[in-house]
């Protein structure tokens, strides 16, 4: 019988659990319990064993049952407000997608003649698409809702041997630019808000322009050197505009006009932006009641919820009426797993902590890499970080890892918010394997992506992005 990754798994995990609760023989008694928990999860996770949301809730429960979390608090990060910034968030982005907004923004912008000139241009077109949506709407929505599209136009570039194509690169780069696009907002991946939720319990707030403010020179300077590294590639290839305009010509005539779901939907999304970007502004021009005002009133959760819920409320025309902008059956399309793996994930990352685990791993680095040499440091988190999630999930390996990061920070007396920062935007930052991302999982899914053609093309890329990311935490610390 064959071995699949998941059989792996059943077996690698209680032994790989076994061997850790050997070699921790010298932690208290609860640390050590979490140890050998995270990495019976933390197995699971990588090989997918059962859906990354119920090895969460495994790990949770394997808590309760050895004593060291309490039934009534464990699953308590479930009701976080931070959960509720996923839910109206991606509410949000259904609708973008159930009316069409989403393609639409997309065609109008390749229907641009600066877009039609070359391939390479036509490729920053649906780059610039990718990267800009995917800062607002799920980067695996973005790349899903982009593919289709692109498809249809490679179909007129493509030679015969498709995998000789441009196809390839020109999928990596859609695929690349949502995952780059991401790190820029809170909202825009899932290990941004597990960051802003655990410097939170450290007691550092950070709001939504400080984080744009903070991750978009990462997200620009890498997408510019992405850009470049596609058009690279990309040059070797002819091109023909003719067929093009004539394919984005007839998709644009043949679109409807737009729908008052597609103008209720962006202008709750505006209202949405503005309302999230409030409180950073009104701190930049040192008004303080109302940045303490909205802060308290408008914060992130509570927004997106706000959103949500008038997308329930306004109908969409009259010809829907009854009903709103979105219906109950929008609320089961939504992408459950990874709410629920980030509430029972952030449970077993708040054991990391409070067990006393971070700390003793912190006092272990500590012992090997001196605080006198934060640039080290801060490379070996970060490259380490990336790469341990070309191999799973990005959610999983923040949930996992941040705490663990936290720790060492605290042990070696270094701020934790540039680290920290730095840590989170490089769990983004995978671009080798399918599985390191969804971005990178969709487009291999077309069968036009070879896997070795993406393990060459995202290794440069990884090196790139630990340099990138070091070098702009090491700078912020110096400020």
């Amino acid at each position: 019988m064959t071995l699949s990754r998941r059989n792996i798994g059943l077996v690698l995990a209680p032994l790989l659990a076994l061997a850790m609760w050997w070699l921790t023989a010298g932690l208290e008694p609860e640390a050590r319990k979490v140890a050998t928990i995270m990495v019976f999860c933390l197995v699971f996770w990588m090989t997918e064993v059962i859906p990354l949301s119920m090895t969460a809730f495994l790990g949770v429960l394997m808590a309760v049952m050895t004593g060291i979390a309490d039934i009534n608090t464990a699953f308590q990060n479930l009701g976080h407000p931070i959960i509720l910034l996923f839910i109206g968030s991606f509410l949000l982005a259904r609708s973008m997608t159930r009316h069409g907004l989403d393609k639409r923004m997309a065609l109008f912008i390749l229907s641009r003649p600066v877009f039609q000139k070359s391939l390479f241009s036509m490729f920053l077109g649906f780059s610039l698409v990718s990267y800009v949506l995917s800062m607002w709407v799920s980067n695996s929505v973005t790349v899903a809702m982009l593919l289709p599209l692109t498809m249809g136009v490679l179909q007129l570039l493509q030679e015969p041997e498709a995998r000789k194509g441009p196809a390839p690169y020109f999928l990596l780069g859609i695929a690349y630019s949502a995952s780059i696009g991401g790190v820029s907002t809170i909202i825009g991946s899932p290990p941004n808000l597990i960051g802003v939720n655990y410097l939170a319990k450290e007691g550092i707030t950070i709001d939504f322009l400080q984080w744009m403010l903070l991750a978009m020179p990462m997200s620009l300077m890498m997408y510019g050197f992405m850009l470049l590294y596609m058009r690279f590639f990309l040059k070797k290839f002819q091109f023909s505009s003719v067929g093009i305009k004539a394919y984005v010509a007839e998709h644009t005539q043949t679109q409807p006009p737009i729908s008052k779901g597609e103008q209720v939907t962006m202008g709750v999304f505006m209202l949405a932006v503005v309302l999230w970007l409030s409180p950073g502004v009104f701190n930049l021009l040192g008004m303080e009641a109302a940045y303490t005002f909205m802060s308290t009133y408008f914060a992130e959760s509570t927004v997106a919820v706000l959103a949500a819920l008038l997308l329930f409320l306004i109908p969409p025309g009259q010809e829907n009426e009854g009903e709103g902008t979105l219906t109950a059956v929008d609320l089961i399309r939504i992408d459950w797993d990874t709410i629920l793996l980030f509430g029972g994930g952030m449970a077993l990352g708040q054991l990391v902590v409070s067990s006393g685990l971070a700390d003793s791993i912190g006092a272990s680095v500590t012992s090997v890499i001196s605080p006198d040499h934060p640039l080290l440091l801060v490379f070996v988190l970060v490259t380490g970080v990336l790469f341990l999630t070309e191999v799973s999930s990005n959610t999983a390996i923040a949930i996992t890892f941040v705490p663990i990061v936290i720790g060492v920070l605290n042990q070696l007396q270094l701020p934790e918010l540039y680290p920290v920062l730095g840590v989170v935007v490089a769990c983004s930052m995978a671009f080798m394997l399918p599985v390191a991302t969804p971005p990178n999982a969709i487009v291999y899914g077309s069968r036009l992506v070879p896997i070795s053609t993406m393990a060459r093309a995202g290794l440069l890329l990884n090196l790139v992005g630990s340099v990138v990311i070091t070098a702009w935490v090491i700078f912020y610390m110096s400020l």
